[in-house]
């Protein structure tokens, strides 16, 4: 048997993927929530072999919350299944080392089989998710992508909030007023920043920072 988290704000969501992985013999839903702070809780509590997220929830989202359980339960399958098949998210998620990127309007088969070959060890993507990746991949945005959110993580909070405010276009001034600094305080963290991430000008920062998820 395998036992399932279902983790989605909408109960008539949840129900529907409820009555879908009922029909296996194979599959139990242990758990129940609307939250991805809730999954980690529940995980704790219920052990369930398979952890299966939705990406917009209230509180912390299903990103986050996958990121924070392949970090502290290897052994746990997590998978994202949403509406949502942007690049951001698809590249978070494959970031993070998830199992499994399965998209809500696919048939209910994909999940069925999706989370048994994760079960045995496989990644598995919706096949519109797997072309964007190809897509990507071509370009090298993907890759681009992943080094740029590992390449935040050398940053100080501060500087992270810094770099956002670089990428939206703001001036040091802009930037100051906003995070209430003086200007010549901005200038050091975007000298700092700049240096961290061996970069040179501020569109190249501007560019890193919507590569990293920081700007949009």
């Amino acid at each position: 048997m395998i036992r399932i988290l279902l983790a989605d704000d909408q109960p008539l969501v949840r129900a529907g993927l409820n009555t879908v992985l009922a029909s296996d013999p194979e599959l139990q839903v242990v758990a129940e929530v609307a939250d991805g702070r809730a999954a980690l809780a529940a995980v704790e509590r219920s052990r369930p072999d398979v952890a299966l997220l939705d990406i917009r929830m209230p509180g912390m989202d299903g990103l986050t919350a996958a990121e924070s359980l392949r970090a502290g339960h290897p052994a746990l399958r997590v998978m994202i299944i949403t509406t949502f098949d942007e690049d951001r998210y698809i590249a978070r998620a494959l970031d993070a080392g998830v199992h499994g990127f399965l998209l809500k309007s696919g048939d209910p088969y994909e999940l069925i089989g999706g989370i048994k070959a994760a079960m045995n060890g496989g990644t598995v993507l919706a096949p519109a998710v797997a072309h964007r990746i190809v897509h990507v991949l071509h370009g090298g945005e993907l890759r681009n992508r992943l080094a740029a959110r590992s390449g935040v993580q050398a940053l100080t909070p501060r500087e992270r909030e810094v770099l956002a405010l670089v990428g939206a276009g703001l001036s040091n001034a802009e930037i100051g007023s906003r995070l209430h600094l003086a200007a010549g305080t901005v200038k050091i963290h975007v000298s700092a920043l700049l240096g961290k991430l061996g970069l040179t000008s501020r569109v190249q920062a501007a560019v890193y920072a919507y590569r990293a998820g920081l700007a949009e």
